[in-house]
């Protein structure tokens, strides 16, 4: 009997395990890049040919109070990397430090230590120039959008002259994709900007690989353009973290190409769906907490069949990640409880929790992470430390001849079915329109 060793991302090292006694579908994987030798020479190639904009350096002007927005530790940014030639474009346009901010976008996430800051923007960067993280309550009313959303705005970034961002492009669960407007909305917005903006991921068209006709997508960027962004750096990483693509300039046209690049490298055929599906987060920070482990178990059940089991490999070394999301998890007795309560009352971080208990509806969660066992019982999940044994329970669960499918980082791809999925492995750059194919 064939033997095949699995090996999957978790926390900053990784799990193994063989599987013996299941049919493997397929190990599915973001399309391969080539890695570039020089990340720098990637970054500055797109610097040198922006999308839809000038270079920064002829758009920036001495004198002009600029605030630059990169993520926090909770996405997978490397804004270290980033800022070296941001800063040097608007060095070379004249723009002295002290009139440079960076704003590192929470959301509604908790602020970073200083020692966080240093490690995530680089030890210079907090030295020289004056780092802030976002602060919800301190926002500026820009207006309201045709939804009804209304857009307060992180003072400091309302207030400046010149806006840059800073991101990641990869599939978001219900935003479609992360990066572009994304930095500032809900990076730095308040916290009725974000509720009234998320209230919009039950929406059928809210899903992940959907741009085109996405309201959650749509409102986030009417929201931005009323306060208007200058300028956006945004990369695509492979594995390790490297950056292997990057896009610069115009906060829409730009983001829309780097949505192609991922819907290229992520959409990933299957040929049927298991009856197993592992499923790993991507490692550290993917998995910091199950708050963002979520977005793998998410594309997880894409892949898994009906009544099937999915095991999520994620460390959570930070815990859950969110009070309301705990709260939620813990005080509801069944997955259809949170459906009903997410309809009747949309709160931030019960949306989280009623994601997960629409996968839970669909299959059985076998969660390998940090948490404590109650703890993951109280989130529908059956506790586990190590995947062979979580692999071999899920296999006497199932049917003798269980089929299996790995997606080693989860977070970055996105199962479809056959030739059933149009935009799945596309063999040519999607156009924009097509970014809102059905998955």
């Amino acid at each position: 009997m064939q033997r095949t060793t699995l090996t999957l991302p978790y926390g900053d090292t990784q799990l193994c395990a063989e599987v013996l006694g299941a049919k493997l579908l397929g190990v599915f994987a973001p399309r391969a890049s080539d890695v570039p030798a020089d990340e720098y020479a990637v970054l500055r190639a797109a610097l040198d040919s922006p999308i839809g904009t000038p270079r920064l350096r002829e758009m920036a002007r001495p004198g002009q109070k600029v605030v630059i927005v990169t993520s926090d530790l909770t996405r997978p940014c490397p804004s270290d990397r980033l800022l070296v030639p941001i800063l040097d474009e608007l060095g070379s346009a004249g723009v002295p430090d002290r009139d440079i901010t960076v704003v590192v976008a929470l959301g509604l996430h908790r602020p970073m230590t200083p020692r966080e800051l240093a490690e995530a923007l680089g030890p210079h960067v907090v030295q020289r120039f004056q780092v802030i993280n976002h602060d919800p309550t301190r926002t500026v009313a820009v207006g309201v959008t045709s939804s009804g959303t209304p857009v307060e705005i992180f003072a400091p970034v309302v207030e400046a002259d010149m806006r840059v961002c800073l991101g990641n492009v990869e599939f978001h669960y219900f935003a479609g994709y992360s990066g572009g407007a994304k930095a500032i909305f809900p990076g730095c917005a308040s916290g009725a900007t974000v509720t009234a903006n998320h209230r919009m991921m039950v929406c059928p068209e809210a899903k992940a690989g959907r741009i085109q006709g996405n309201p959650v997508r749509a409102d986030i960027e009417e929201g931005v353009a009323l306060l208007g962004v200058d300028f956006i750096l945004n990369v695509i990483s492979g594995e390790h973290g490297r950056i292997v693509e990057a896009v610069a300039g115009d906060v829409t046209a730009a983001h829309r190409r780097g949505c192609e690049l991922v819907a290229q490298r992520g959409f990933v055929r299957i040929p049927r769906r298991a009856d197993i599906v592992i499923a790993s987060a991507g490692g550290y920070p993917k998995d910091v907490n199950l708050y963002q482990a979520q977005k793998a178990l998410d594309h997880a059940a894409h892949a898994v069949r009906v009544g099937g089991a999915i095991i999520l490999v994620a460390e959570c070394r930070e815990g859950l990640g969110n009070r309301t999301f705990e709260a939620w998890m813990r005080t509801s007795s069944c997955p259809d409880d949170l459906l009903r309560r997410i309809q009747r009352e949309f709160v931030l971080g019960g949306h989280k929790a009623a994601a997960i208990a629409a996968v839970e509806k669909r299959a059985s969660v076998y969660l390998i992470s940090q948490l404590p066992e109650e703890t993951a019982y109280a989130c529908g999940m059956a506790p586990y430390h190590d995947l062979e044994t979580a692999l071999h329970d899920a296999l006497k669960e199932a049917n003798a001849g269980a089929s299996l499918i790995v997606l080693p980082q989860g977070g970055s791809v996105l199962p479809v079915l056959g030739e059933t999925g149009r935009c799945a492995q596309a063999r040519k750059p999607l156009a924009a329109p097509e970014l809102g194919c059905e998955v």
